[in-house]
């Protein structure tokens, strides 16, 4: 299998809050049709690596097929919740837009069967994220 790195912020949009000392993040496919390709790249184990020095508890992820969407729950990931928190962002809410930073594994075949864009996509996760030159 040919795979890409992908910033997740190409297949989804996500939104994320506080659940006390949980954070919830949903994460939702831009096109319905991607959710293949966003199924395969977020999974518990990425997002462990992902938030490995913020999340200290479990992280499940549930599909929600008929939306095209995950939602993900990252236990102990609030240093206590919102109300006891001293973290800048005691409710989460930075948490989903950040993930959409990360870069994701995704199968190039599928990918581009699917019609995903590929001009962000690197061989490795290292690949950087064009920043726009405003005019």
């Amino acid at each position: 299998m040919s795979t890409v790195w992908l910033p997740l912020g190409v297949l989804a949009h996500a939104r994320s809050g506080d659940k006390g000392d949980m954070v919830n993040i949903g994460i939702i496919a831009r096109e319905r049709h991607w959710f293949p390709v966003l199924k395969q790249g977020v999974t518990s184990s990425w997002l462990a690596e992902a938030w490995e020095e913020q999340v200290e508890g479990r992280i499940k992820v549930y599909e929600v097929p008929g939306i095209g969407a995950l939602n993900c729950i990252m236990e102990k990931a609030l240093q206590g919740g919102g109300t006891v928190s001293l973290r800048t962002d005691a409710q989460g809410k930075s948490m989903g837009p950040t993930t959409l930073t990360v870069r994701v594994e995704v199968d190039r075949v599928l990918a581009e069967q699917l019609g995903v864009p590929l001009d962000e996509a690197s061989q490795d996760r290292r690949g950087t994220i064009p920043i726009p030159v405003l005019a």
